[in-house]
């Protein structure tokens, strides 16, 4: 049954891409004839021009083509929307060339070249080269209406689950701390469409008749039964390591059976700050214990936003940071900016820029000798304090975001030899050497600021790196508008 409906969801899936390739194709379509200043058609008059001029008839087979490669149309309910997203990024940069190519090779003219004309009043007009528009437009179109499309699909889809359609179920091989923590996930994650119907011991026999709430159908040795009577679509494998050895009969086992297997590895220590991931190489499968959270198209997004917002804050406060240079040119002799060695990724060493604060000749700091600045702290001048409390003071590492050396949210990069130290107290403290380090935090936005519990500071900041997204960055950067510039613990 669930089988059935995959086919009738891709099936319907691809006819609904039809029509948005169709959709992308006649908006580029319109973009060309504007460029060339031609009045725009009247539907359904000039359908038939319309389909032709769109170069629909190449797009849908060569798009779909590509999506199909991208496995768009296969089940995706343990996938996020994000990747999805990504894989209609990577469909459209494979098909717009590949378009491109075929139009050249059945000498279809789409590529004009720019034409130029005198007005009455002399001066000379030129036409851009509105196949280029063309091409442009429906490159920026097709993802966009893509992603829009599978958004709702998504969303349809979601609707009919919590109703009870579209259910997948599955049976869970693991009755202890592994099995337990599978099924609560799969609860968690109801969008899924995900359903533990049973659960199997790992033992031979199971003295237990009921686990959160579900059966138990016995154990190993009824393995065969339990999926005869009972059929499910998907077998979790949620065993503990101490029987990893009984995995490959298991495997054999179930061929017999027309079910999906998931094996599910004991590898799921409570410290661990990052998803793990799974990846191949040359047949062998490789378990991806600490993997960076901002790899791939999320990395990307992350990396065009801290562009646009550093070069925006510049901008915008421009006139601050000259009054915040004057200030700090007045209070004292010394650089305006000072430059000082911190870490960030992959524990790359960059000199992070910041308005001098201090008196310049207790700036200087061994390195055994490196502390945070305390409050009331002598070192500390009038104005500099006065920029501490504001969080004036950190407006320059907009140039450092620009350069990409930091973004504009993650957690606060520190000083080597200050992590020379806490790599050796605090547990888990080089997991944030896992994502670049940022001019706002989870841990600021929350008050962790100044000489605040470096245990809290780094659970906020292992917590944003477990969880982060693009939105998490667009929620932190909105607090740091209405609570981090200016905090109590600041100093």
């Amino acid at each position: 049954m669930l089988k059935q409906q995959h086919q009738l969801f891709s099936s319907f899936l691809v006819l609904m891409d039809a029509v948005v390739i169709t959709a992308a194709c006649y908006v580029a379509w319109l973009f060309r004839l504007s460029t060339l200043g031609q009045p725009l058609p009247s539907l359904p008059g000039d359908w038939e021009a319309s389909v032709r001029g769109s170069l629909s008839l190449y797009a849908i087979p060569i798009m779909i083509g590509a999506m199909w490669s991208s496995r768009l149309y296969r089940p995706r309910r343990d996938k996020s929307l994000w990747s999805e997203y990504g894989a209609i990024l990577r469909a459209t940069i494979v098909a717009i060339p590949t378009m491109i190519v075929l139009l050249w090779l059945l000498r279809v003219k789409i590529i004009d070249a720019a034409q130029t004309s005198v007005l009455d009043d002399g001066l000379v007009s030129t036409t851009p080269d509105a196949g280029r528009v063309q091409l442009l437009a429906l490159a920026v179109a097709l993802p966009l209406l893509l992603c829009t499309h599978r958004t709702i699909f998504r969303w349809t889809l979601r609707q009919l689950r919590k109703r009870g359609h579209n259910l997948r179920h599955v049976a869970v091989v693991g009755i202890g701390r592994l099995g337990q923590v599978a099924c609560r996930t799969i609860e968690r994650n109801s969008w899924t469409g995900l359903n533990v119907s049973y659960f199997i011991s790992a033992a031979e026999q199971s003295e237990r008749a009921r686990c959160l709430d579900r059966p138990i159908r016995g154990g190993l040795a009824d393995l065969e039964r339990a999926l005869e009577q009972h059929p499910v679509d998907a077998v979790y494998l949620a065993m503990p390591s101490s029987r990893a050895n009984r995995l490959p009969g298991l495997l054999r086992r179930l061929e017999r059976f027309a079910v999906e297997v998931r094996v599910i590895p004991d590898v799921l220590p409570k410290y661990q700050a990052q998803s793990m991931a799974v990846s191949e190489l040359d047949g062998m499968p490789i378990l991806s214990y600490r993997e960076c959270p901002t790899q791939g198209l999320g990395g990307v997004l992350k990396r065009g936003l801290d562009v646009v917002g550093s070069l925006a804050g510049l901008l915008v406060f421009s006139p601050i940071m000259i009054v915040c240079a004057i200030g700090v040119r007045l209070s004292g002799p010394g650089p305006i900016i000072f430059k000082q060695r911190r870490v960030s990724i992959a524990g790359e060493t960059f000199k992070i820029y910041k308005f001098r604060t201090m008196h310049c000749v207790e700036d200087e700091q061994s390195p055994d000798e490196a502390t945070w600045t305390s409050r009331d702290d002598p070192r500390v001048t009038r104005f500099g304090r006065f920029m501490r409390r504001t969080s004036l003071d950190e407006l320059p590492q907009l140039l450092n975001v620009l350069k990409g050396q930091m973004s504009l949210v993650g957690p606060r990069p520190e000083r080597p030899e200050l992590i020379a130290k806490f790599r050796e107290d605090w547990r888990g403290y080089m997991l944030r050497q896992h994502v670049k380090a940022g001019m706002t935090g989870w841990a600021q936005v929350n008050g962790l600021r100044g000489d605040t519990s470096l245990r809290r500071r780094l659970r906020y900041d292992l917590h944003y790196i477990r969880h982060w997204s693009l939105g998490f960055d667009l929620k932190i950067l909105w607090l740091t508008i209405f609570r981090g510039f200016a905090h109590r613990n600041a100093h």
